[in-house]
């Protein structure tokens, strides 16, 4: 059994157009740290590794800097469309919600899929009833909006009339410091572009107990039509957790992983041609997506504790962190 491990990401991208500053890089690679150690402190008081992911997914959904929850991207109707997904590797059980508008944390909707229905997947009008049925906070829709965002979503109108633009590749770069609670939304001059950045959230986790999890949340693409759904809730596809082998949260162009059944694919590599994490997720990463035109990455742990990260973009928000030991995190390669 491995030593309990959390590993996070806030989405891949490409280099945002002009070069963030030193400041703004900080101020992502800050809140990875803050994310790990919060969410990591579960593990190192021997709690589970669902707790953990549903944790570290809710405090990624909090922040604003990342493409969930408060601070998603907008549909060409100018709306917010919340996908999530999580996924128990010791029970294989699975809970997902998309089209959500007014749930304040979509994991833990997603969450509670898994634990209080029969179900797997709740979708847009029931799945915010299901919500609403479990007590879980809803907000107004205005609560997930930023500045940034509504003026992203009006330059990919303006500039890219029709496409739908993946999160998180340039906005012209800040020169100055940002503090790490950004109230007024995200900062300028984001380390990758957002405007094309894959942006989605998502979190994989190892316990005391040799127990795995998964979670995955988003707000999509910016620009999309609304009704689209990705990868991220789809089971197998951007979230899958399984003790036999491993835990995976996937960010990319979701159509992609989905014809691929990304996540599910590195797991049987793994359960039925006997090939490493690292072996199963580099090839999906690095070989099988690039054939279909996909891009993007991943983050994968598996029931040894190894850690996994890798993307075929120019960069990917991610980090990882050991009990007992302090976050390590990395935005470029």
């Amino acid at each position: 059994m491995g030593n309990p491990v959390l590993a996070i990401h806030g989405g891949a991208g490409a280099m945002a157009r002009e070069e963030a500053s030193a400041a703004i890089r900080a101020a992502y690679q800050d809140a990875l740290n803050e994310i790990l150690r919060n969410a990591g402190r579960i593990l190192d008081e021997g709690g589970t590794a669902l707790d953990t992911v549903t944790e570290a997914v809710r405090l990624l959904e909090e922040c604003p800097l990342f493409n969930a929850g408060r601070g998603a991207v907008l549909t060409s109707a100018g709306t917010h469309e919340l996908d999530a997904s999580i996924m128990d590797g010791r029970t294989l059980g699975s809970g997902a919600v998309a089209n959500l508008r007014t749930v304040r944390n979509p994991i833990l909707a997603a969450r509670a899929v898994m634990e209080h229905s029969q179900h797997v997947l709740f979708v847009a009008e029931g799945a915010e009833a299901f919500a609403r049925a479990q007590g879980l906070e809803c907000v107004e829709p205005a609560f997930f909006s930023t500045p940034e965002r509504r003026a992203q979503l009006e330059r990919v109108q303006r500039t890219h009339a029709g496409e739908t633009a993946l999160d998180h590749d340039g906005a012209p770069a800040a020169r100055s410091a940002v503090p790490l609670s950004f109230p007024g939304g995200t900062p300028s001059g984001a380390p990758l572009d957002e405007d094309r950045k894959l942006g989605t959230v998502g979190a994989v986790a190892l316990d005391a107990h040799g127990n795995l999890a998964a979670a995955t949340s988003t707000g999509g693409m910016t620009n999309k039509r609304p009704g689209r759904v990705g990868d991220s809730p789809i089971i197998g596809a951007g979230c899958y957790a399984n003790n036999r082998t491993c835990a995976i949260s996937t960010t990319g162009t979701g159509e992609m992983f989905i014809r691929l059944v990304a996540a599910h694919d590195i797991a049987a590599c793994m359960e039925y041609a006997g090939a490493s994490l690292d072996e199963a997720a580099n090839r999906m990463i690095h070989e099988k997506l690039p054939l279909i035109q996909g891009s993007g990455g991943l983050i994968g742990v598996d029931a040894g504790g190894n850690v996994c990260m890798p993307f075929n973009t120019e960069g990917m928000y991610r980090g990882f962190i050991r009990t007992g030991q302090a976050p390590v995190v990395a935005i470029y390669r």
